[in-house]
């Protein structure tokens, strides 16, 4: 089984394409495995902290995204997005997140994510508040009334260490999805997490349940900010 490690335990074999993530604000809550281990792809199943699996909510701008080594591209390559995901393992060992949703404000990298990847994106409005140290994001699927999320948090530049809870959560090397009838594994790599003090100051939510999922009926287990960090994916590699 791989290990949770602060930075990727493999590099890449070359880089597909690059992006930034910005005002990452994470809410978790415990799942159930069984839940879970339904809604995972063939080959992947739900991976444990001390026999628990966990869902998360996670709010963040997307922004310089670029192909390769090619310069980011304008417009297209920033965004608001808002996402449902689970976390997975494979037969060899690799830990990953499973996205359930992906909301996001921009159509062009929706329509791509979804034919390329495989990714549930949905088309959403998206809006972001930064001020006198709290942030918020609200967002809600086009298309008539749909599943939305929203968060307010307040923030400081004090740092903090995560747990190990939030290290199991946070330290994520790639993703598994599925692709054309097979499950892929899309490593990913970036520098060590910085968190901040964050306060939840209000949370509200629909997408959960939309992912087909029990909705939560408590408070998040953990809530996390960090000011991002930049990523790079490398090519897709077929889960055996």
């Amino acid at each position: 089984m791989e290990g949770v490690t602060p930075v990727s335990p493999r590099p890449l074999p070359r880089v597909v394409f690059r992006q930034w993530w910005r005002d990452l604000v994470f809410l978790h809550w415990a799942a159930d495995p069984d839940e879970v281990a339904r809604l995972l792809p063939p080959g992947t199943f739900p991976d444990l902290h001390e026999g628990r699996t966990y869902v998360g909510l996670v709010f963040f701008r997307m922004e310089h995204l670029a192909v390769g080594q090619a310069p980011a591209l304008p417009y297209l390559g920033s965004f608001g997005e808002v996402n449902v995901r689970l976390y997975s393992r494979d037969a060899l060992g690799r830990r990953g997140v499973v996205f359930r949703s992906l909301d996001c404000d921009r159509l062009l990298p929706v329509l791509t994510a979804r034919t390329v990847f495989g990714l549930p994106y949905h088309w959403a409005r998206i809006r972001t508040w930064r001020s006198h140290g709290e942030i918020s994001y609200e967002s809600v699927r086009r298309g008539g009334p749909g599943p939305g999320a929203r968060v307010r948090a307040g923030i400081s530049p004090e740092q903090r260490a995560a747990n190990s809870l939030e290290d199991f959560l946070t330290c994520r090397w790639g993703l598994h999805s599925r692709i054309r009838g097979r499950t892929f594994y899309l490593p990913n790599t970036h520098p060590r997490w910085r968190f901040t003090r964050c306060e939840l100051r209000l949370y509200d939510e629909s997408v959960v349940a939309a992912a087909g999922l029990s909705a939560p009926s408590e408070e998040p287990v953990s809530v996390l900010y960090a000011p991002g960090v930049p990523v790079r994916f490398g090519p897709p590699v077929r889960v055996p």
